[in-house]
């Protein structure tokens, strides 16, 4: 018992000295320390649930980009430019 209160807070304190030397440095956004943990996990959280999104639609998933393609042809303001036959 005597040495699990020795190790505890040496755990802590390791923990502490990495939590504080963590830095994401992405475009405008900066964090460091925690902050910047918790935007690393959100980032995995974020990525699985897309993963998981793509698997469940994946047989879909074609036939939403062509769909996709001839909307955004449609939008547009010039006509695509054709050769004539």
């Amino acid at each position: 018992m005597a040495k699990s209160k020795t190790v505890l807070p040496a755990v802590f304190r390791g923990l502490a000295k990495y939590s504080k030397t963590f830095n994401i440095e992405a475009g405008p956004l900066r964090a460091s320390g925690v902050p910047a943990i918790l935007v690393g996990v959100t980032g995995i959280v974020l990525a699985s649930g897309v993963a998981g999104a793509l698997v469940k639609v994946g047989n879909g998933l074609p036939e939403t980009l062509r769909e996709l393609r001839g909307f955004v042809e449609a939008l547009r303001t010039q006509p695509k430019a054709r050769l004539a036959p």
